[in-house]
């Protein structure tokens, strides 16, 4: 559950879930960001053309120039073009890539959409903000478009044309659009890495520090999380790693893979687990340290290691604070407590 309008809580509050993506991608604004991803093979400016109607042009790592023609119509077929060709890693079947996307309609006057829109808490200093998805599964790109990643490898920008029908089946995007509408799809394909969404920390696990809450788990299940009585919640970020990892060290702007569970400090009560989720149990990839998750994730999780077990207990100020995302559940004010382990990033 980590789209967040949908109730997936530790992102931030730009994404929705898989039927109400487009809607979000088609409603916030474009920022032209300067910096240009790793992975691409010349930096060249490169441009395609599908049905000769329409055409993208731009260097990978920078927001893609979509032009539609007035009569450009769309495919009944979704219909797969390159770019330009990376040379980096070859996206296989169920792995984890990080990306970046434009998505548009092929109406007349419509501006390109995705994660090159100006997003709320980013720094234009900090690495760029970018999507975290497993092919195979749900995310900010419908499952028909990306999976037709396979094959291309990191540094390449590919996009693809089709009907809103051909894109989402009998699932229509709950914003407006026709059945008949035609769409387009830009993906630069930043990095993609393998990784065992049933992966879990492994090693003998510490004892909570004192005030902290106490964690049981079990493989292949949520976290059982303990809040410890009559303790009021800190006023301050507390974190601590429960099982060290010998994996690489995690940096800002990487994608993390993890299992996570997360309760409310007054109560103890689960309120999400990855474990938990109906359409894709198991491990979920989303950014750090870009504002893409709430700050207490990007402070408690930015240098950790894979294979890491981290106990956080973030205060409202770091969570939610007054404005928890609707549907969520989580009330105005709330302490939130995570256990995540960290099984993979890319």
């Amino acid at each position: 559950m980590l789209r967040f309008t949908a109730g997936r809580t530790p992102h931030s509050r730009i994404h929705s879930k898989s039927t109400r993506r487009l809607a979000t991608a088609l409603a916030v604004p474009v920022l032209l960001l300067g910096a240009a991803a790793c992975g691409s093979d010349d930096g060249g400016s490169g441009s395609s053309s599908g049905s000769g109607k329409i055409s993208v042009e731009g260097a990978f790592g920078q927001p893609p120039k979509i032009s539609v023609s007035k009569d450009a119509k769309a495919p009944d077929e979704i219909k797969v073009n390159t770019v330009t060709e990376g040379k980096g890693t070859a996206v296989a079947k169920g792995d984890f890539v990080r990306f970046d996307y434009a998505v548009q309609t092929t109406k007349e006057g419509m501006t390109p959409q995705g994660s090159w829109a100006e997003s709320q808490g980013g720094s234009a200093k900090g690495p760029r903000r970018s999507m975290v998805q497993q092919v195979g599964g749900a995310g900010s790109v419908p499952a028909s478009v990306f999976d037709k990643l396979v094959g291309h490898k990191a540094g390449s920008r590919v996009w693809a044309e089709g009907t809103v029908k051909s894109m989402y089946g009998a699932q229509l995007p709950q914003n407006g659009l026709n059945p008949d509408d035609g769409l387009i799809w830009v993906i630069d394909v930043v990095n993609a890495a393998k990784i065992d969404p049933k992966g879990e920390a492994k090693g003998e696990q510490a004892k909570p520090e004192a005030g902290m809450p106490e964690v049981k788990v079990e493989p292949g299940k949520a976290a059982e999380i303990t809040v410890p009585k009559g303790e009021k919640p800190p006023k301050e970020l507390k974190e601590q790693v429960l099982i060290k990892g010998d994996g690489p060290e995690l940096k800002a702007g990487d994608g993390l893979v993890g299992q996570y569970t997360g309760v409310f400090w007054d109560g103890g009560k689960k309120f999400d687990a990855s474990w938990d989720h109906k359409d894709a149990p198991g491990a979920t990839g989303f950014q750090i340290g870009t504002s893409s998750v709430i700050a207490g994730w990007d402070k408690g999780l930015v240098g950790k290691h894979v294979g890491d077990r981290v106990l956080l207990v973030i205060p409202p100020d770091l969570a939610y604070g007054d404005t928890p995302p609707p549907g969520s559940n989580i009330p105005k004010g709330a302490t939130l407590v995570f256990v995540v382990d960290i099984v993979g990033k890319v």
